[in-house]
């Protein structure tokens, strides 16, 4: 892995779309998709980027095949680009061959991205992958990790109950208070899917535990939010006894 780029860090509490760092300020003309699909094919490296880039921006399935073979591009731009638009485009067909990507890039911005279109796909593959990110990668591909195990919510029972332990673990101890605020994020989305059991009842106390101890108020207000996404008793409870002191 290497080193922590402090710009590579999105410390948003709630993303929702990473690619708006990507785009420029001025507008411009939207590409031409059959023009685009050529190019993707270009032997030329600035010309397959600028392709996979367009893709980022609109959805063809045509271009998912050749997308997934750029991942694999000796252009570190081009598998960025390639990863983002993946993301635009989610694919079952993709997610396998992301996850061994990510396995194996040395790049963090790939990897960003990666993490990112696994979470768009809401496939029960990424949910291991996802899970090992959040754990041992850099910052800013924890962030998003976060978020994308939030996306997971609507996939299956199974895969919400695998997701929120290493979620709750991440809030409690991820030193960087922007991944603990996605983490918060991910918890509101995730048990919204659950009944009231041993596992809902965790995150609870992650969240109110996060509330009234997290040294980041950001993380705090996230966990806040969360508490009052889902409405548990608990949670409202906590809330309002912070509240009552003046806390928040």
């Amino acid at each position: 892995m290497q080193n922590f780029d402090l710009s590579l860090l999105n410390t948003e509490a709630e993303p929702l779309d990473p690619l708006e760092s990507m785009e420029p300020e001025e507008e411009r003309q939207p590409p031409d998709p059959e023009e685009m699909l050529r190019l993707l094919d270009s032997p030329d490296t600035p010309q397959r980027t600028i392709a996979a880039r367009a893709f980022c921006e609109m959805k063809e399935p045509r271009a998912i095949p050749r997308l997934i073979e750029l991942l694999e591009d000796p252009c570190v731009l081009v598998r960025v680009s390639a990863a983002y638009a993946l993301g635009r485009n989610p694919s079952p067909e993709a997610v396998e061959s992301s996850i061994r990507r990510l396995d194996v890039d040395w790049n963090g911005y790939v990897r960003k991205g990666i993490v990112w279109a696994l979470g768009n796909c809401r496939d029960r593959r990424a949910l291991e992958p996802l899970v090992t990110a959040l754990r041992t990668d850099i910052p800013a591909v924890r962030l998003w990790a976060a978020s994308s195990l939030g996306q997971m919510a609507k996939v299956s029972f199974e895969t919400v109950i695998g997701a929120v332990p290493p979620t709750i673990q991440a809030l409690r101890q991820d030193p960087i208070a922007a991944v603990r605020s996605n983490c918060a994020w991910a918890l509101g989305q995730l048990c919204r899917e659950l009944p009231s059991n041993a596992v809902y009842a965790g995150a609870i106390d992650g969240l109110i535990e996060a509330l009234e101890e997290d040294e980041d108020m950001g993380v705090r207000e996230d966990a806040r939010s969360s508490l009052l996404r889902l409405g548990d008793p608990r949670g409202l409870q906590a809330i309002e006894a912070l509240e009552a002191e003046g806390w928040i």
